[in-house]
């Protein structure tokens, strides 16, 4: 056995002093020992050349561990739990999602948050401690801080939203959010309606802002102007204390367009204990063509914007981005109007 020297054993080169000498970031020198990330091959050998020199290498076992899969993603709902209960619009987005994941081995890992820290918190959560390998971020809003955020942490991501919006995580829906509200329009003043009504969804969300100013653009092309438009939360509280308080207008609504079915299923019921006709005093319009609205009576007009299309193409796009070889995520196709009997020519 060799004789102590009496001086401090050498400390082991970190990752920051290969970056600080290779004048990237840490993040850079991961991802050249990893090969992935879009390093030119010029930066990629400095960085090999000054850990060599510094004497430092990935930790295996480190390593291994940041790198293993769970195959594990997750969904994030940022709703009232009642909503998400009564809501069958969550059930088929779901089905969607699992007839990607469910071939492929993947879990799906659903979470309801109540607002924005909550649902901040829990990305930095599933970053910190590596439980999902990628997160579905539902309902795109204007100035959303999450694409941001989930970038910052590293967390793979995609936003349920309309497609070819800027930003750092793509949007995975049916594009021209506002045709299916053009062709409501066209299908209701060709009906012979003048005053009609729209039930929104609130103001923030990103597909509101554009079928609203749809909505709007079209009854102007027309010569009309909404008889009101009204804000809601989803749910089913909000969409009765809506109707009713069209219905009590001086000059109700001859037709009712609400941001999704079960809202418009809430409207129709409201309006018949009322006394109302659905359609022979009032024509009602929902928008998700879930099948709740072939159910009721008289069977639902409604926009069918391919829930859970939406659902399959948002999970393909993560698994891409997740390092998965999966077949083309793109989604084609507008959302349309599917007319039955809930709509009619406007009263006398």
């Amino acid at each position: 056995m060799s004789a102590p020297t009496g001086r401090p054993p050498a400390k082991r080169p970190t990752i920051k002093a290969v970056a600080a000498a290779a004048g990237v970031s840490t993040a850079a020198v991961s991802q050249a020992f990893n090969d992935k990330g879009r390093l030119s091959e010029a930066t990629r050998q400095r960085i090999l050349r000054t850990a060599l020199d510094l004497g430092w290498s990935p930790n295996a076992p480190a390593a291994a561990l940041r790198s293993a899969r769970t195959r594990t993603l997750a969904l994030v709902v940022r709703r009232p739990t009642d909503v998400l209960g009564a809501d069958p619009h969550f059930s088929e987005l779901i089905t969607g999602i699992e007839s990607e994941l469910a071939p492929r081995g993947y879990g799906l890992l659903l979470h309801l948050v109540a607002g924005v820290p909550e649902e901040t918190a829990l990305y930095r959560r599933f970053a910190a401690e590596g439980r999902v390998d990628g997160a579905i971020l539902t309902d795109a809003r204007d100035e959303d801080p999450r694409p941001a955020l989930v970038t910052r942490l590293g967390l793979p991501a995609v936003v349920l939203g309309p497609p070819g919006e800027a930003g750092p995580v793509p949007g995975v829906g049916l594009g021209g959010q506002g045709a299916g509200v053009e062709e409501v329009v066209e299908h209701l003043t060709g009906l012979g309606h003048r005053r009609i009504a729209y039930v929104a969804g609130p103001a923030e969300l990103h597909h509101t802002r554009l079928r609203r100013a749809a909505f709007e653009t079209s009854l102007k092309a027309a010569g009309l102007r909404p008889c009101a438009v009204l804000h809601t939360d989803f749910t089913e509280v909000a969409a009765t204390a809506a109707t009713e308080a069209l219905l009590a207008a001086r000059e109700r609504p001859t037709a009712i367009v609400y941001a999704n079915d079960s809202m418009a299923v809430c409207g129709t019921g409201t309006a018949q204990r009322a006394g109302l006709r659905v359609p022979a005093d009032l024509s009602v319009v929902g928008y998700d063509n879930l099948p709740l609205g072939r159910w009721l009576h008289p069977r639902l007009t409604t926009v069918d914007q391919q829930v859970q299309r939406v659902g399959a193409a948002a999970a393909r796009a993560l698994l891409a981005r997740v390092g998965e070889d999966v077949a083309d995520a793109a989604l084609e196709g507008r959302p349309r109007l599917v007319v039955r009997e809930s709509t009619g020519p406007a009263p006398d």
